[in-house]
């Protein structure tokens, strides 16, 4: 779309998938669905901290999901961290069991070449891999503050369900992989793509790397 309108050409992502659906060349989303997210537990849960706030730099919220990709040698799970604002992907880990050591090693690559992570606040949903004594000791260890969404309503993470979205989407993370290290390839070049070259309207058609590394 950038190069469109370098060429004056005024289109937008909708009108792309108006035409493309127009013409019958859009891939149809497969509708399995896989669960993720297990909030009837017994750990304390943290306020919504996030709510009608915005970052005005890297480094002050971080958002956390997780989602599935699928292979013929089992179902894997993607543990993600993303900086609310450059919307860069900073940590992720791909596991084959839903535990919450991938949300532990998803923050720590985070993590990594941040200064000071005090004060950093930590927003996911509800699960247990975000509210169990590990995790909270990781957050606590670092200085940073939890926040979750309120009871049933995942719409509170929307950042975090929208790189999911475009992960697989738009970068094929829904297909059905050969094996668990085609998927780990696939991941890892996904996610270089969407920081380093797919650009964001809302970022004013930059990259998730450029904002973070100028404004950082």
């Amino acid at each position: 779309m950038p190069k469109l309108c370098a060429t004056g050409e005024a289109i937008g992502r909708d009108k792309v998938f108006e035409i493309l659906g127009d013409h019958d060349m859009l891939v149809k989303p497969k509708r399995k669905y896989q669960r993720t997210t297990y909030s009837n537990h017994s750990y304390a849960v943290a306020p919504n901290r996030i709510k009608g706030t915005n970052p005005s730099a890297p480094n002050q919220i971080f958002v956390s999901d997780i989602t599935y990709i699928q292979t013929l040698e089992g179902v894997m799970y993607l543990f993600l961290v993303t900086d609310l604002y450059s919307r860069k992907i900073v940590g992720y880990d791909l596991r084959r069991n839903l535990m919450h050591y991938g949300a532990i090693r998803a923050l720590t690559m985070a993590l990594v070449g941040v200064p000071n992570p005090t004060g950093i606040i930590h927003h996911s949903d509800r699960g247990c891999q975000y509210c169990c004594h590990e995790f909270l000791a990781l957050l606590s260890e670092y200085g940073m503050v939890p926040s979750m969404t309120d009871e049933s309503h995942c719409y509170q993470n929307a950042v975090a369900e929208r790189v999911n979205g475009i992960l697989k989407l738009e970068f094929y993370l829904d297909a059905a992989f050969h094996s668990c290290s085609q998927a780990r390839y696939a991941v890892q070049e996904a996610i270089g793509t969407y920081n380093t070259i797919r650009t964001h309207w809302s970022l004013n058609l930059k990259t998730p790397q450029e904002v973070y590394a100028l404004a950082a």
